[in-house]
């Protein structure tokens, strides 16, 4: 049996009983070590707690290595360990459909992931739209595929979660091209850096998806014993020193409810400045109003 635990968002002890109990009886335990961090905890605290070792899987074993993984399936439990919930921001459906492949049984141990926790901010879920994820910029490659889902979620009102990039164990381009396995320090992305390639795609792009007084809420370290919470706009939060990761953030749509909006003032600096802030987004956003179809008086 191929089990995918899922490990919750910051503690050893956030796995649930029945993943633990898996965790003890498999064969091999491997952790998935590229797409999130364990906030307060690293490889050599779980062997402690798990009272066994523990395998990292990076990128390269994942995604090119899944029969390593699955080796031995047939007859024997593998635990397959990810950060948050094995199908929240990742799916892994790769390995599970080469599982699938290979005759091997699947059962999946769930977790707390972002995609739900980030409710801790006060903002509804339902009312949430398309997830998207936004990579590190470089001076030649800026993708922008994002954009057209933020605009999709605004037409119909729906706020946007963003979950921001992080680099783990990736080369850089010149040691890729000279077959060098040297590997660039981790890199996690912060809120500045979020909200300025935003607001830089905004420019490019002038649709107006977005502007840079559009509010929104940096969310850090959630789940974590330093889980901070801050909105203002856009360009305000560019200035924002958001700390260690990791860090998402959330563009709000142009439909806040009003029990959302007294929510959020208690991560604001100024009340009023953010209510004015809101309702002019909302303003700004506002879809043309319906126009019934003229009759067809061909009849």
């Amino acid at each position: 049996m191929l089990y995918l635990v899922g490990l919750g968002l910051s503690y050893t002890t956030d796995i649930t009983v029945r993943g633990l109990e898996i965790v003890k009886k498999c064969k091999r335990v491997y952790l998935e070590a590229y797409t999130s961090i364990l906030m307060q905890a690293d490889k050599e605290a779980l062997e402690e707690f798990y009272g066994r070792e523990v395998i990292l899987a990076d990128r390269e074993l994942v995604e090119g290595g899944s029969d390593e993984i699955l080796a031995g399936g047939e007859t024997d439990d593998i635990a397959f360990l990810v950060v948050g919930d094995p199908f929240g921001a990742t799916t892994h459906s790769d390995l599970v459909i080469r599982a699938r492949e290979l005759g091997i049984k699947m059962e999946t141990i769930h977790n707390a992931s972002v995609m739900n926790a980030v409710g801790a901010c006060g903002l509804q879920l339902y009312q949430f739209g398309q997830t998207i994820s936004l990579v590190f910029f470089t001076d030649s490659w800026k993708p922008d595929s994002f954009y057209d889902k933020i605009m999709e979620n605004r037409k119909i009102g729906l706020h946007t979660l963003i979950l921001l990039d992080i680099k783990v164990k990736e080369q850089s381009i010149e040691n890729m091209a000279r077959g060098r396995l040297i590997y660039e320090p981790p890199r996690y992305m912060n809120i500045e850096t979020a909200c300025s390639q935003l607001i830089e795609i905004e420019e490019i792009r002038n649709e107006q998806a977005y502007t840079e007084n559009t509010p929104c809420v940096a969310v850090s370290r959630l789940g974590s014993p330093g889980q901070t919470f801050k909105a203002g706009s856009l360009k305000q939060l560019t200035q924002y020193e958001s700390g260690e990761p990791l860090h998402s953030l959330i563009m709000l749509g142009r439909q806040v409810h009003d029990l959302e909006l007294e929510y959020l003032y208690e991560f604001v600096d100024n009340k009023e400045e953010f209510k004015r802030l809101v309702e002019a987004d909302q303003e700004f956003f506002k879809p043309p109003a319906w126009v019934p179809p003229e009759e067809n008086d061909s009849d």
